[in-house]
């Protein structure tokens, strides 16, 4: 069974940096496209980035290049978000979501529980 469990969420100050991490585990993940999606307060989930697990391709949306970088770690099975420059409207729960073809922006065959993002300003 597949688990992905997300970590690192936390209650940050504006124009600090944050790196969430998720642990994939319960099969091999050398076909699948990993990433983020988000939902902040009031709003529908929205995707994020993604990365595909074999060449390292990266997608981000356009609303968060230059301050969000992917990135996945094989030997760990662990995919990664680091946030920049983190603004009050980067607050949302970020969850992490797989799926076993690319792209990952619109659909997904796995997600993880969430974790808390909160920037105060």
């Amino acid at each position: 069974q597949v688990q992905l469990v997300e970590s690192g969420g936390g209650l940050v100050q504006a124009g600090g940096s944050l790196r969430l991490s998720c642990a994939a585990s319960g099969r091999t993940f050398s076909n699948y496209t990993m990433g983020w999606f988000r939902q902040a307060p009031g709003k529908e989930r929205e995707f994020v980035a993604a990365i595909n697990w074999s060449d390292g391709t990266t997608d981000y949306a356009d609303s968060v290049k230059g301050r969000y970088t992917v990135s996945r770690d094989n030997a760990k099975n662990t995919v990664y978000l680091r946030i920049a420059s983190l603004k009050p409207e980067d607050t949302a729960v970020y969850y992490c979501a797989a799926r076993r073809q690319w792209p990952l922006r619109h659909e997904a065959n796995y997600w993880g529980q969430g974790t808390q993002v909160t920037v105060s300003s």
